[in-house]
């Protein structure tokens, strides 16, 4: 196991003290072909606006995989991480998208709309097995269904190799799926401390489309009250050692993110050049 090395890219940029840089797309062949040559350390597959499609996420994760970039790496970590965003609200206390689009071999789960504590809990039950209750990290108690064939495939494992990997981090250390959980709501930051201490949250994004609808400035992301809210949610995941990703990183505000002390800088593919490359540049 040890050998194999971490997978997760964009756990692997954390643990190393970088920002990684991820680009939202749709789950389709020619945009992951694309994706697949960049040099993002992941990509978002969106499927929470776009249509939920597990087919076109098979095959749009089978095109991002590019086998001379993964050899001339000398490593099974992929080139480029692939998450993915579900659908459901957290307040569905959904559980089955997230199986599926782990079971095709994805390395992390975004959910939107979490909003309490118990949404933020069942949101990471969904990316755990189950395991015995005197097992070490429990809780929050493992609800996804087994079926690891597919992935362990994927991520080039032995199913057992996988089943030792396919946790939670940083509740696991040696786990190598990550939950990002989508901190957009007034009632969110009521609730953002109960919700930021649930084991296993690997980071937030703060929704600043839906957050500055609720506070009454559909998308104006820098008038008072919204850079407000948002200043409040970074600092409270700051005090509490939960990392922080920013969804709409552009040339123009990169230096203003990295300087604020977001962790994971998201953008769009008609924008990730320029503004990527200008981030390493400021790291």
């Amino acid at each position: 196991m040890e050998k194999i090395g971490r997978l997760n890219g964009i756990i692997a940029a954390l643990e190393e003290g970088r920002r990684p840089t991820m680009a939202f797309a749709r789950a389709e062949r020619e945009e992951a072909i694309q994706l697949g040559l960049s040099q993002l350390d992941g990509v978002l597959f969106e499927m929470e606006h776009t249509p939920y499609s597990p087919s076109e996420l098979r095959d749009a994760l089978q095109f991002l995989m590019n086998r001379r970039r993964i050899i001339e790496g000398g490593s099974l970590r992929p080139p480029v991480t692939p998450f993915v965003r579900v659908p459901a609200n957290g307040a569905e206390m959904n559980t089955w998208m997230a199986k599926q689009v782990l079971d095709q071999g994805v390395y992390g789960v975004v959910f939107p709309h979490i909003a309490t504590a118990e949404q933020a809990r069942n949101a990471v039950a969904a990316c755990r097995y189950g395991r015995p209750e005197d097992a070490p990290n429990f809780e929050p108690k493992g609800l996804r269904g087994d079926a690891p064939n597919v992935a362990s495939r994927y991520w080039g494992l032995t199913v057992p190799e996988y089943y030792a990997r396919a946790d939670v981090w940083p509740l696991a250390p040696e786990g190598e799926i990550m939950v990002i959980l989508m901190i957009e709501s007034t009632e969110a930051m009521h609730n953002l401390t109960e919700i930021l201490s649930v084991p296993g949250v690997g980071a937030i994004m703060i929704g600043e489309g839906d957050l500055s609808q609720q506070l009454g400035y559909p998308r104006q992301y820098d008038v008072p009250a919204v850079a407000e809210a948002k200043k409040t949610i970074l600092s409270a995941a700051k005090k509490a050692g939960v990392r922080v990703a920013h969804p709409h990183v552009t040339s123009g505000n990169v230096a203003d993110v990295i300087a604020e002390g977001y962790d994971i800088l998201f953008t769009t593919p008609s924008r990730n050049y320029a503004a990527l490359e200008k981030a390493r540049s400021l790291m």
